[in-house]
């Protein structure tokens, strides 16, 4: 598929919803008029990150910036329909409102929670702590020996459909004159200190006056094909759905065990998994799920703190990656501190869908602006990591 011009102010490669996020903000910006390129390599999105998460948004964040960005992720999505409308198909992404809990199974976990607590009620998260007593009273199918406290979500954190917002951010930003393209990138062509051009593999040369790094568990080969570098590197997590005899009664929120291990329901199943803390770097091509991460550490986890998990049985299963960021587990975002028109969006490490909403409007305000105009995000510039400065998120899950 061939772009229609040879040159546009704005390219970005990596088309799923970080990319389609700020390809709807810059043309929903009264204040761009530029023309946008999105090159993305499968228009299927079969395989990128978006489609393989667990769909998931939270509130409940050590650091107030992440809280925050996902605030704003949360009411976009509330207003989806009216935010992306393009005709009466728009679809229903399907907010299930039901929280996150998170549990502490000893003291040190508990004054973490605290600690998060207090940031979280600061920023205006409707978060609530619990203890055991609390816990039992509230989850009736939640086995509370040895925890020491939960904090749970009220409001503003549950799950979604991640391709419906994808496809809708997509779908608007093309009804604005956004052109998406089908094809891979294949080199960065600089001039100095400046990006001056693309070149795909179907063979054209665009030219570009910002480059867009939204490309994924490959944004660090995109950034090697500039000559730069990012701590960020592909990091596999495997996902199981499963049906249980004994369904859960009440309020079932993503209910995180202080081993990292998590899940939530999932229609009439369950989904479970845990965070990438065995697996080390891996090809972005490996999609091979670890069924022994399920057998030796998921499902005793969880039949252990759900007793009704004892009875379940897998009926599906995939994996996807995190773009995991080494340095500190947040996104560098923002222009390289010498090739100021090359913008990186990398390194999310498994929050990339629920900060999509506020990553894509602050690439456009810089883009547009020069600067940030809603919540200041330099914190996340490539800066800390040409100082080595990490800006810590200990909530990683």
């Amino acid at each position: 598929m061939q772009a229609s011009r040879t040159s546009y102010d704005v390219v970005i490669v990596g088309g799923a919803v970080v990319g389609s996020s700020t390809a709807y903000f810059l043309a929903t910006n009264p204040d761009f008029t530029g023309s946008v390129l999105v090159i993305e390599k499968d228009w299927t999105y079969q395989r990128c990150a978006t489609a393989l998460s667990s769909s998931s948004i939270r509130h409940q964040f050590s650091n107030a910036i992440n809280v925050k960005v996902s605030q704003f992720g949360t009411e976009f999505i509330r207003n989806f329909k009216e935010n992306v409308a393009v005709d009466e198909d728009t679809p229903e992404i399907g907010f299930h409102e039901n929280g996150y809990l998170f549990l502490a199974g000893d003291e040190r976990g508990a004054e973490v929670l605290r600690r998060n607590h207090e940031t979280q009620v600061a920023c205006g998260a409707d978060v609530s702590l619990l203890d055991p007593e609390k816990l039992a009273k509230r989850f009736p199918w939640l086995n509370v020996d040895g925890l020491t406290l939960g904090s749970t979500g009220e409001r503003g954190e549950g799950w979604f459909d991640s391709v419906g917002l994808m496809q809708g951010f997509r779908k608007k930003a093309r009804s604005l004159g956004v052109e998406y393209i089908e094809d891979e990138l294949v080199a960065v062509n600089r001039r100095g200190d400046q990006v001056v051009s693309v070149t795909t593999k179907g063979g054209q040369t665009i030219g570009c006056g910002t480059m867009v790094n939204t490309s994924g568990t490959n944004g660090r080969h995109v950034a090697r094909m500039a000559g730069l570098d990012i701590p960020v590197e592909p990091r596999r997590r495997s996902l199981f759905v499963v049906d249980c005899r004994t369904p859960l009664e009440g309020r079932v929120g993503l209910t995180i065990d202080p081993t990292g291990v998590f899940f939530r329901p999932e229609g009439k199943f369950y989904l479970m998994g845990t965070y990438p803390k065995h697996d080390p770097e891996v090809d972005p091509n490996d999609f091979e799920v670890m069924h022994e991460e399920f057998e030796e550490e998921i499902w005793p986890t969880l039949a252990n703190r759900v007793p009704a998990f004892e009875a379940i049985k897998v009926v599906n299963s995939w994996a996807g990656h995190y773009d995991y960021c080494t340095l500190d587990h947040n996104v560098i975002l923002g222009p390289h501190t010498e090739v100021k028109n090359f913008l990186f969006a990398n390194g999310f490490s498994g929050h990339g869908l629920q900060q999509s909403p506020a990553m894509g409007r602050g690439l456009s305000e810089l883009i547009t602006y020069g600067g940030f105009r809603t919540v200041d995000l330099s914190p996340f510039g490539y800066e800390r990591v040409a100082a080595n400065r990490p800006f810590l998120e200990d909530a990683v899950i």
